[in-house]
């Protein structure tokens, strides 16, 4: 899909779109439990391989309009599939990985190959240590073997996805455990959504302190209804348009939340201001947008860098090559980008997404100031799929192009 995008101005009240981290957590959280209801689920690529995998492993599910009834998950019954299609989300694959070692049974799971680009060591070693078969592939890992209560130890500087899924799988299992978080810890903030997420399903994981996690086992996520609360990580791409002349209010954004993309708001005055420095190793999902925004504001420095390479794209690579099409020519290190202050240019060549939401969406933005066209735009289905139906109801001017 080509979305075309003209110099345009946005105004108006929009609903931020359902959190994408709490409703993959919600979603196993009530597979956990007899029966739940979780409300404000998006029809996104995500939602829809967390959905299918679950259901897939057992859970009962019905989906109706935003709400979804999910329960029943039997570590010792039938699989519906023993093949999970996880499409190309991280948090499926790496939450699943160890419920899956519940099962004590052959499940594989697959997805895109740029997926299985992304590290998956920590499971690889534990599978190991346990005696636990992990066979993987370039678009697939088969796992076979019961995961052990026990001690763990996992490194901080990697992604939390590894921790939270030992999380969700040590809860249930009969033995108490406790995580050890070696090195730097980076995404913390995801660490307290998974908790939070648990505590609401009756679940409780104490932490000594920031590096000691202690789960109880032989613990059942509670029956729920639950609603999930805006999403300050899709947001912040709305809120955007006001740096550049708009006035949009985003709704729905819970303010007391855990959600480490909050911070949009405290940087995004920063960026406008002058040339900052700032660490984005809590929050990576938002370097594309701060990216852009630095582009065609003031300039700046951003460290904590070093894990938008496992993206859905290497995503200072794929804004390097973007924002050179603005006349913006930034430099991009192993754990540090610069951009540089830029009088922005109409792009005469087209943008490309790089199979990349986040990135289609700062293009996006950045095309409002000057005009541009963006190929491979359907990539936002991932996270939000009625992004450009949003900011055309709010007075960007688009044309898509949907290829035959």
């Amino acid at each position: 899909m080509t979305v075309r995008i003209e110099k345009s101005k946005a105004a108006g009240r929009v609903k931020a779109p359902p959190s994408k981290s709490m409703a993959h957590r919600y979603l196993i959280c009530g597979a956990l439990s007899r029966t739940s209801v979780i409300r404000g689920i998006s029809a996104s690529k995500d939602m829809e391989a967390t959905i299918s995998c679950l259901e897939g492993l057992g859970a009962e599910i019905a989906v109706s309009s935003d709400s979804v009834s999910i329960g029943g998950l039997d570590f010792n019954g039938e699989l519906k599939s023993d093949r999970l299609n996880c499409f190309e989300s991280g948090s499926t694959l790496r939450f699943l990985i160890p419920i899956c070692l519940l099962f004590d049974k052959e499940i594989t799971l697959y997805g895109s190959e740029r997926l299985f680009q992304r590290s998956l060591d920590v499971y690889e070693q534990i599978c190991k240590t346990q005696g636990i078969k992990f066979e993987k592939g370039k678009d697939f890992v088969t796992l076979k073997g019961r995961l052990l209560s026990g001690k763990y130890s996992v490194r901080g500087d990697i992604s939390s996805q590894f921790i939270s899924g030992l999380i969700f799988a040590l809860s249930a299992l009969p033995e108490d455990s406790v995580i050890e978080i070696t090195g730097n810890i980076e995404s913390a903030s995801y660490l307290s959504l998974t908790i939070n997420a648990l505590a609401k399903f009756g679940v409780r994981i104490s932490r000594k302190d920031e590096r000691t996690i202690y789960i109880n086992g032989g613990q059942k996520c509670k029956n729920r209804t639950i609603g999930v609360e805006g999403d300050y990580s899709n947001a912040a791409f709305l809120d955007a348009f006001n740096l550049f002349g708009g006035n949009v209010y985003v709704s729905g954004l819970l303010k007391n939340t855990a959600q480490g993309d909050r911070v949009y708001k405290d940087i995004f005055p920063l960026l406008e201001r002058g040339c900052p420095t700032v660490d984005i190793s809590d929050c990576p999902d938002l370097g594309p947008i701060f990216m852009a925004i630095a582009a065609a504001k003031n300039g700046a420095v951003f460290t904590g860098t070093r894990r938008l390479k496992i993206k859905e794209s290497d995503r200072g690579e794929a804004m390097k090559t973007e924002l050179a099409k603005f006349g913006c020519d930034i430099s991009v290190e192993d754990n540090k980008i610069t951009v540089p202050k830029t009088v922005l240019k109409t792009p005469t060549a087209q943008l490309y997404g790089h199979n990349d939401h986040r990135i289609v969406m700062a293009l996006a933005v950045l095309a409002s100031v000057t005009s541009g066209e963006i190929v491979g735009a359907e990539a936002v289905s991932k996270s939000f799929p009625d992004f450009f139906e949003r900011i055309s109801a709010l007075g960007i001017i688009s044309e898509v192009k949907k290829e035959l």
